[in-house]
């Protein structure tokens, strides 16, 4: 296909699954699953509901329905949690919304931005947020405090996005919510791991399109009384939610593929071996770095030392994307002088193609 005719041009992605960039590339199993939903007819609710069956499969959960994306999968699930199966509420959520509980404890190190607000889909739902804690620590005993009558449940967010220090773990926040008979949802959109969940969480958020590497949609996996909550808003707010046939058969196929392309640690180290080149250059240094909410994914950190380069980190970012073939770097820590190679999303040929970029602009 000519990217020139839509004014396009192809782009190298070192900065990790994200949704700017389209998050994954796709397997001939997943296009071939785009094919069969794309090319036939299905009674919809139907396909919808054996899908689910057979992702709360991989989920280990209850019950699982197929969104469009994880952030439709929180709004779902909290809409489900103000409405139950009340069907005047479901058809009129945001009427009736005010006069029912409807908040949403979530610690304020949680409330993060990965793309969007959290807090955006928390609202788009009907709900109230409630933060607990502070932006550097919380306490379990913070969220018990903050527990009221109109308290339907506590959103837990696992992100290297969010303050990891002195913070609760799941498993602690997991078992305060049990004890108080509280409904615990996990934004668990990026975690490399998903049939964990189902022990610790009510429900659970996932990516369609980041570990799992299928299409754009997303998961909403837990029990089954808080998934048929959610399913009943399909046919409302859910209708701008919707999720097609095409992308179905798309994301089963990437579940059956699950785990079988995924990077092992020591892949990712050797293709991020390959920076090493770059310490011969003066004012630059490579290190590598896990992942800062301890999954196994490995990062080349390259440090700048501006007053001995030829560029500072945040003129790098610049420079790299501003090449004929744009690259995109985790650049979140540029102003603090360093910038993340993410080896995961790399195609055939992109580190070799990397590394000769920087050296040509780090040598000047």
């Amino acid at each position: 296909m000519n990217l020139d005719k839509y004014g396009l041009n192809k782009v190298i992605n070192a900065s990790g699954r994200m949704t700017i960039l389209g998050v994954s590339t796709l397997s001939p199993a997943v296009l071939e699953g785009f094919e069969m939903g794309g090319g036939h007819y299905f009674e919809m609710a139907k396909l919808y509901e054996q899908a689910g069956k057979v992702v709360a499969e991989h989920c280990k959960a209850e019950s699982a329905m197929i969104t469009n994306s994880a952030s439709a999968s929180l709004a779902l699930a909290i809409a489900g949690l103000i409405t139950k199966d009340d069907p005047y509420a479901v058809e009129h959520l945001h009427k009736v919304a005010p006069q029912l509980p409807n908040e949403i404890l979530i610690m304020k190190g949680h409330n993060v931005d990965y793309g969007a607000p959290i807090e955006t889909m928390v609202y788009l739902a009907g709900a109230r947020l409630k933060e607990v804690g502070y932006a550097n620590g919380c306490k379990t005993s913070h969220i018990e405090a903050a527990l009221s009558d109109s308290t339907i449940g506590v959103l837990y967010v696992k992100s290297h996005h969010c303050v990891q220090k002195n913070m609760p773990s799941l498993e602690e926040v997991s078992a305060l919510c049990r004890e108080r008979g509280i409904p615990l949802i996990v934004d668990a959109a990026a975690e490399e791991k998903i049939d964990g969940y189902s022990e610790l969480a009510d429900m659970v958020a996932f990516s369609g399109s980041k570990a799992i590497e299928g299409p754009s949609s997303g998961i909403l996996a837990g029990g089954k009384q808080y998934i048929h909550y959610a399913t009943l808003h399909r046919a409302y707010i859910g209708r701008v939610m919707k999720v097609g046939k095409e992308t179905i058969f798309g994301l089963l196929a990437a579940l059956d593929e699950y785990g079988t392309k995924t990077l092992s640690a020591e892949e990712q180290l050797e293709i991020l071996g390959k920076l090493e080149r770059l310490n011969d250059i003066k004012g630059v240094q490579v290190v590598i770095k896990q992942d800062e909410a301890g999954r196994e994914i490995y990062r080349g950190r390259i440090i700048i030392d501006a007053s001995e380069a030829k560029c500072d980190a945040k003129e790098l970012v610049k420079l790299l994307k501003d090449g004929e073939i744009p690259i995109y770097t985790r650049d979140y820590h540029a102003n603090e002088g360093h910038i993340d190679i993410d080896p995961r999303p790399l195609l055939k040929g992109d580190i070799e193609f990397i590394t000769k970029r920087l050296q040509e602009i780090l040598e000047g």
